[in-house]
């Protein structure tokens, strides 16, 4: 699998990578054997990065990573932890809590080392915690060897600029947000390279919206979105593809990417992805499919405290 640079860090990874939230059944109810199944068929696929949080199923991801991984050498794979979120509405960004956070995680997924760790989704809270506490604690984290490089995973763009304008981190995670519906990553591209950071691509579906699963019902997608995806979708299958396929292809043509992070508990979809990245993209389809998007084009929504978000200009 084709391997690319994050930023300025020595870490080479996967076009796409593996992400472990399902492991936490944030989407469906999962099967315990299938999820764990599914992270060595990534591993046997190719990838090299698994991602994952405390906040994915309170715990349970990691623990079953932990599970998973524990007869794999630690130096076949990158691993990638977050912390800051620990339930829907449960948030903690102190120094005393990344100390804790990251020993905690550590223990859960036996392991002495993180290759990155991201504070998750710092768009609900005050950013100045973030500035002033959570980044230079993560640094003495890193000191510590604890963790290799640290960075912000969220949803806004416009907290990533606020956060990187007053501090350094070595990469960021951005969901969503590069995707057949919303290219907004692409925007911040040069400013983030000019600054040295290593970027890197999730959720390619935009949470099923680029698929023909059904909705999470916690899926935040307007009426007029959902019908234009549909339709998208629909003329994708007439024309004898799912609609999934040419989304993940999307997400990872950019090589400003290092990677582009998606997962599931169900390890032949898996091995799916990894056969369609393989394929070409079909250009006169994809064409065809962002002109039907056209009109919901960066199309996106409000997450955490409206003063971090940006302006929406769709309805």
């Amino acid at each position: 699998m084709e391997k690319r640079k994050l930023g300025n860090t020595d870490l080479e990874l996967t076009v796409l990578g593996f992400g472990a939230s399902s492991m936490g059944a944030e989407f469906r109810q999962v099967d315990l054997n299938e999820a764990l199944n599914s992270v060595r068929m990534a591993l046997d696929c190719g990838m090299n990065l698994v991602d994952t949080s405390p906040y994915y199923g309170r715990g349970q991801s990691e623990v079953l990573l932990g599970y998973a991984l524990s007869d794999v050498p630690r130096d076949s794979y990158y691993l990638c932890s977050k912390l800051g979120r620990y339930a829907p509405a449960h948030f903690d960004f102190s120094a005393r809590r990344v100390a804790e956070s990251v020993d905690i995680s550590l223990e859960r997924m036996r392991t002495d080392h993180l290759d990155i760790i991201l504070c998750h989704d710092p768009e609900f809270v005050d950013l100045n915690q973030l500035i002033d506490e959570t980044i230079p604690a993560l640094r003495k984290v890193q000191q510590q060897g604890k963790a290799r490089y640290i960075g912000v995973s969220g949803y806004p763009m416009k907290m990533f600029r606020e956060i990187l304008e007053q501090t350094e981190v070595d990469l960021i995670l951005s969901y969503n947000h590069y995707t057949l519906q919303n290219t907004m990553l692409a925007d911040e591209v040069d400013w983030l390279q000019a600054r040295g950071v290593g970027i890197m691509n999730a959720a390619p579906f935009s949470a099923r919206l680029l698929t023909n699963a059904p909705l999470p019902v916690w899926h935040k997608a307007t009426p007029e979105v959902r019908q234009i995806c549909q339709q998208a979708a629909d003329a994708c299958s007439q024309a004898g593809t799912d609609i999934a396929k040419l989304a993940l292809q999307f997400s990872i043509r950019n090589p400003a990417f290092a990677t582009c992070i998606t997962g599931s508990a169900n390890p032949e979809r898996v091995a799916q992805w990894c056969d369609w990245i393989q394929d070409p993209i079909d250009e006169p389809l994809l064409e065809k499919i962002l002109q039907i998007l056209q009109p919901i084009h960066n199309w996106f929504y409000i997450e955490g405290l409206p003063h971090n978000n940006d302006q929406p200009t769709i309805a």
